[in-house]
């Protein structure tokens, strides 16, 4: 063999691998490229979902926001409404005290304070009522005036148990139920 050939030989060996390399350079840059496009697009698509993810739980948030504020509107707007009407209820209690019936109605509370608490008793009431009272309740009467609206309260002479029949009580006991049938 010769000396050009061999050095032919050489090159043609030596372009080969060169070719060779570089055609494995080609395809593991190929698969770097694949990858990184791969990964890119995975990137974005985890990117898509997790914004949705975001943008749903703050629609939800700010949906349940507004539904508990429109709750909280309509409760105050019922609690402002009821409230109205008991105070228009108060008024009516107070315009019914100057009705005739008004004195048979306290003739009544003074059957059921001495019916529950027995005859020595202790009545008082408004100071309005005052002459009312007096008849009604004969000496029992206590002249100490109450602030109420209307109605009597009764206590045993020492103190230890008391009934109170006044209309602001009797209102107060049963505010649900009125509150109920007003809603």
């Amino acid at each position: 063999m010769s000396l050009e050939s061999l050095v032919d030989e050489i090159r043609r060996r030596g372009e080969a691998d060169l070719a060779a390399l570089n055609a494995r350079r080609d395809g593991e840059a190929a698969k770097v490229a694949a990858e990184k496009d791969r990964r890119l697009q995975e990137l974005r698509s985890e990117s898509v979902r997790a914004t949705e993810a975001e943008v749903a739980r703050e629609r939800a948030q700010r949906l349940a926001a507004a539904k508990l504020q429109a709750r909280k509107l309509l409760y105050e707007a019922r609690e402002k409404r009821l409230t109205s009407a008991i105070g228009e209820t108060r008024a009516l209690l107070q315009e019914y005290t100057r009705s005739t019936e008004y004195p048979a109605v306290l003739k009544r509370m003074m059957v059921v304070a001495t019916d529950s608490l027995g005859k020595q008793l202790r009545v008082s009431g408004r100071a309005e009522d005052a002459s009312l009272l007096a008849k009604v309740a004969g000496k029992s009467f206590d002249t100490t005036p109450q602030s109420i609206v209307g109605g009597l309260v009764a206590e045993t002479p020492d103190g230890s148990r008391r009934l109170n029949l006044s209309f602001d009580e009797l209102l107060r006991l049963r505010e649900d139920r009125v509150r109920e049938i007003l809603a």
